[in-house]
């Protein structure tokens, strides 16, 4: 049995398609696929699920309005990678596409061996993919810089 993690976020979307197509590109080549389209419990919508290791990430139509960064809800949403030349690649793919960059690929200025680049998607959604040091079996991964 899987030990207690997130398993999905869905986020409503502009455009399905166009949000598969996104994810799909920037993501595929590390692993992210489409796991598979149903129908909503509202019965009105299809969701397509695209799978990241034991994770999903749903994508749903909106029914109508807009993300405004930094509004009530998702910050951004982040997505590992296992070396820093998959974020640097991801970044190439992310460029390609036309995205938004917020940050180009840099080291953190908080945390130590953490590795990453910001964008945002279609609909202003911001994505973040990054490399960092494996996790410690026991505590935090995560060490902050010494000022």
């Amino acid at each position: 049995m899987p030990a207690p993690a997130i398993q999905h976020v869905d986020l409503c979307v502009g455009d399905v398609g166009r949000s598969v197509a996104f994810y799909l590109g920037v993501l595929g080549p590390l692993g992210l696929e489409e796991d598979i389209r149903m129908s909503s419990y509202r019965g009105t919508e299809e969701i397509a699920y695209l799978r990241f290791g034991e994770q999903n990430l749903g994508l749903r139509p909106a029914d109508g309005g807009r993300h405004e960064y930094y509004g009530v809800g998702l910050e951004h949403l982040a997505f590992e990678a296992e070396s820093r030349e998959q974020v640097d690649e991801a970044y190439e793919r992310c460029v390609g596409l036309g995205a938004r960059i917020h940050f180009p690929p840099e080291e953190d200025a908080d945390l130590e061996d953490y590795y990453s680049f910001f964008a945002f998607d279609p609909d202003g959604l911001r994505i973040e993919v990054f490399w960092s040091k494996p996790p410690p079996t026991d505590g935090s991964r995560w060490t902050t810089k010494e000022p």
